[in-house]
């Protein structure tokens, strides 16, 4: 068969592209901001060593709350695949919105492929997409596993987070290296136990 003829042949590929309405950073008003906080912390933002910190913090915060716009690419389901597709270990980093300190650790991400499958990569694309915000752990995971429910139309869809929280591990308790572990679960793998299970298990996750 010729490359032309594959081409036509090929199942066709589904694109929904995915932008967000959280409005832009005022950079000049966060280096405005930022300058002040210095001078509130006791600092001085004209020194040599601080002059372009505010521009700085201000440049970081914008990358760290605007997400990549991206295409979410699904195909047919031709062999009609009925088992578990699970992506571990995607790194997650977010910001606390009680303390705007970074929280860090990884998202095991997983669905029961109804009529369509997702392009893999994706998975980690929806994961960054809501943890590019102001955010609680909890929120974040939900937001996740809802977005893949609604836009996959799966049979199932499991979402897992593991994260240490700066604000947890730098201030207050000062627990270093303590993870909060949160979970949200749809259809079948929050129905059916052997299912909930298997998705725990792949993931590394006990859930005895």
């Amino acid at each position: 068969m010729s490359v032309e003829n594959l081409e036509e042949a090929a199942p066709p590929a589904r694109h929904l592209g995915v932008v967000h309405d959280r409005g832009t950073v005022d950079l000049p008003a966060a280096r405005r901001a930022v300058a002040d906080l210095l001078v509130a912390l006791g600092k001085d933002p004209s020194s040599e060593h601080l002059a372009d910190t505010p521009r700085r913090v201000a440049n970081s915060y914008a990358e760290l709350l605007t997400p990549r716009e991206f295409q979410l690419t699904t195909f047919p389901n031709d062999e009609a695949y009925d088992e578990l597709v699970v992506a571990k270990s995607i790194p997650v980093q977010s910001l606390c919105e009680h303390h705007l300190l970074p929280f860090h650790g990884v998202a095991h991400v997983g669905y029961l492929p109804g009529e369509r499958i997702l392009g893999l990569s994706k998975l980690a694309r929806v994961v960054e997409l809501f943890a590019r915000d102001l955010q609680v752990q909890e929120r974040l995971t939900k937001q996740v596993a809802d977005w893949l429910q609604e836009h996959l139309a799966p049979r199932g869809v499991g979402v897992v987070i593991e994260a240490e929280h700066m604000c947890m591990s730098l201030r207050g308790v000062q627990a270093s290296g303590a993870r909060t572990v949160t979970s949200a679960l749809h259809g079948l793998l929050r129905e059916d136990r052997d299912t909930r299970q298997e998705f725990f298990a792949v993931s590394g996750i006990s859930a005895s």
